[in-house]
């Protein structure tokens, strides 16, 4: 298998709710919700970094689509991390995610392998972590 995913796709429980998160509190680029002409099918996507697309889907439409039961929510999972360039960064997008209406689960703070990172969970309990680690900066924009 080569790694090329380019879609990540977590399940929510309210697209609305989740866009307005995504979009209008973190600023993630997105063309709204699309696919609302087919049954399970409203989606929403935004563009992350090189052609990495990050999308939303209801859980019950995961669930039909792949053919599974339905179950309950579990943030420990996944973590969705975002790497930033500095503590400060780290900081500033704490800050964002807290006005979006995000739930600061572990503030950012130095960690024992010598970066800095902190904890939020969406709308929906995903976890996110925040991180500055020197050994994987991200690409200068």
């Amino acid at each position: 298998m080569k790694p090329r995913i380019s879609v990540i796709t977590v399940g929510v429980d309210d697209l609305e709710t989740s866009l307005k998160f995504y979009r209008d509190g973190l600023g993630l680029p997105t063309e709204g919700i699309i696919g609302t002409e087919f049954e399970h099918g409203a989606v929403a996507f935004f563009d992350l970094q090189q052609g990495v697309k990050f999308a939303i889907f209801a859980r019950a439409d995961i669930a039909h689509d792949a053919g599974i039961t339905r179950t309950g929510r579990s943030p420990t999972e996944f973590t969705l991390g975002h790497n930033v360039a500095s503590q400060g960064e780290v900081d500033a997008v704490m800050q964002r995610a807290i006005a979006a209406g995000a739930r600061i689960v572990k503030p950012a703070q130095k960690t024992f392998w010598g970066g800095y990172a902190g904890y939020f969970q969406d709308p929906d309990d995903h976890l996110w972590e925040v991180v500055y680690n020197p050994a994987f900066l991200p690409p200068q924009e």
